[in-house]
């Protein structure tokens, strides 16, 4: 995304708060115009200095007292457009931070599994936090900068035309020295933020799986990939800064040009009687003051690059294609018998990567359906187009009849159970995350889960049962006691269609025996799909499919497949072999 694009989506959020940027800027102008009024204040003070023993003390204190009214009414405006933009800045971000994290629950799973978590989560905080640190001293210090530059040069017009026409003309070397070097500084913040990014994904992943990278002594990998990350961060930041800082020493320099010719023009025309000496320092309090915003606007640029460069980052995920909207008047299913078809589905992750291809099943309501077959084969695939993480290519998938494309996607998934290899739980309460599909379940119905899937008598155990707190993906707990808590989640459910992707796979074998039962129970009368590589948990099932290649080379019951002697067969043998 361009900087001008970037820069025209911030004017839309910033649209939303125009009272605030209106309050922001009409107290900008009152502190820019008591400011200036200052000065012309203090001329006439030195003025009314004649002479010695020649002070006329009477109208001194007057202009005193207004100068003392003025100064307080110029810390009150500044006061109030401080909080407008406050308020303005971090609404602003508060209504980024949000559209991006919608954007988040809606994107494809296949943007989430082409980019790693670190480097979106660093463009939800990191840059969005850059954007406010910016666009806040935008706010601040740009509105009354340039208002600034304005008046003075009104102020100075109203005292001598001459002297104010040296300032008008070096005015433009200020310009110019700060959009030249705005340019350079907007690409090198850019990829200041991208390789920030990068250091942030490796860090959350390297800390994530920390017990994995001591367990194969990949400390010392990890820390050349740092170190290598952080070099080119470093590289791009001091490049970046080094450009950004070459802004204020450069508008100082014209600055000082202003100054000194204001001085000596000034001086001229005071010597032959043109101005006052109280004029003249007045004009020279002017130049300074007119000066003092190309320095604080220059800052202001840089900053603002900054915040560009971030924000297009955050604009770009925003912008991101969402998951296929779902259809007018798409259908809620409801009474669900759990029929379940697959009419030549055909699916690739990569579309020159061909996995699955003209895939036919039929399932009949209640039926178990068993998937195996070697790794890579598609078994997990066809989970998550049953559950339309994934979009078929080709062909269409059907429940009770009715193609899920044409369903809400709510419905869909809140009719199906899922109990994975990989568990999920959030920081909260024991409870809270059993109750995660049935928020209004009583506590009776959560003992009684807990005890169907055997999780009952680890929780009590517990310091505080049902109620203690456990961290970011069960914290000290278990792999084993992970998964019971994600199995007692579906106990407490029921829908009326389960899947179990290696769902007993952490859990030891005593305990999978128990488990295997309250499974058993469960998956009565319901439509079950079951994934596994150890061939001994599916021997009931009433179908197994055998997946080679994204193909079912092989369907019947465990008996049936194992009289054939073929792909099934050997897979049985090689695990059961003596």
């Amino acid at each position: 995304m361009g900087q001008k694009e970037t820069f025209g989506r911030v004017l839309r959020y910033i649209k939303k708060y125009w009272l605030y940027l209106a309050a922001s800027i009409v107290m900008a102008s009152v502190t820019v115009a008591l400011t200036l009024y200052f000065p012309i204040l203090t001329g006439r003070v030195i003025d009314l200095v004649i002479g010695a023993g020649q002070v006329d003390f009477g109208n001194v204190f007057v202009i005193l007292r207004q100068m003392a009214v003025i100064a307080v009414a110029t810390g009150a405006a500044q006061w109030i457009m401080n909080v407008c933009n406050n308020k303005m800045t971090y609404r602003i971000v508060q209504d980024i931070r949000n559209d991006a994290f919608r954007r988040i629950e809606i994107l494809p799973l296949k943007y989430i599994d082409a980019h790693s978590y670190g480097e979106v989560v660093s463009r939800v905080i990191a840059d969005v936090d850059q954007f406010a640190d910016g666009l806040l001293m935008g706010f601040t210090q740009f509105f009354t900068g340039v208002i600034t530059i304005l008046g003075t040069l009104g102020f100075m017009l109203s005292v001598n035309v001459a002297v104010t026409g040296v300032v008008v003309l070096v005015t433009p070397l200020s310009f110019f020295v700060a959009g030249f070097i705005a340019k350079k500084t907007f690409t090198m913040f850019h990829l200041q933020s991208e390789t920030r990014g990068e250091q942030t994904a490796l860090i959350e992943e390297m800390v994530g799986n920390q017990k994995v990278v001591q367990a194969f002594s990949h400390e010392d990998e990890a820390l050349a990939e740092f170190d290598e990350i952080n070099g080119r961060l470093q590289g791009c930041s001091l490049r970046a800064i080094f450009f950004s800082s070459l802004t204020n020493p450069s508008t100082r320099f014209v600055n000082n040009l202003v100054y000194a010719g204001v001085a000596v023009v000034g001086a001229v025309y005071a010597v032959h009687g043109g101005i006052s000496v109280g004029q003249l320092s007045c004009f020279l309090s002017y130049a300074n003051q007119y000066t003092k915003p190309f320095n604080e606007i220059s800052g202001v640029v840089t900053e603002l690059q900054n915040a560009l460069a971030c924000a297009a980052r955050i604009f770009a995920l925003i912008e991101e294609e969402s998951q296929t909207p779902e259809p007018e008047g798409a259908v809620t299913l409801k009474d669900v018998e759990g029929r379940v078809e697959l009419s030549h589905v055909d699916f690739s992750y990569v579309p020159d990567k061909k996995l699955i291809t003209d895939l036919n099943l039929a399932v009949k309501p209640g039926q178990r359906v068993a998937i195996v077959g070697p790794t890579g084969c598609g078994k997990t695939t066809v989970i998550n187009l049953l559950m339309r993480f994934y979009d078929v290519d080709k062909g269409k998938i059907c429940v009770d009849g009715a193609d899920i494309r044409e369903v809400t996607r709510r419905s869909l998934r809140e009719n199906y159970g899922m109990v994975l290899q990989e568990t999920w739980l959030k920081s909260g309460t024991i409870r809270d995350n059993i109750v995660m599909g049935r928020p209004d379940a009583t506590e009776e119905e959560v003992i009684a889960a807990a005890k169907a899937s055997h999780a009952h008598s680890f929780i009590k155990r517990l310091s505080k049962g049902y109620d203690t707190v456990i961290g970011e993906d069960g914290g000290s707990l278990s792999q084993g006691q992970k998964q019971l808590l994600c199995i007692t989640r579906v106990m407490l459910c029921l829908p009326p269609m389960l899947i179990l992707d290696e769902a007993t796979s952490s859990i030891d074998t005593r305990t999978e025996i128990r488990i295997q039962k309250a499974f058993a129970t469960m998956m009565q009368g319901r439509t079950s799909f079951i994934v596994a590589h150890r061939l001994s948990t599916i021997r009931e099932a009433d179908v197994i499919l055998v997946m080679k290649d994204g193909n079912i080379i092989e369907q019947g019951n465990h008996e049936t497949l194992l009289g054939k002697k073929g792909f099934y067969a050997g897979l049985y043998e090689s695990q059961f072999a003596l």
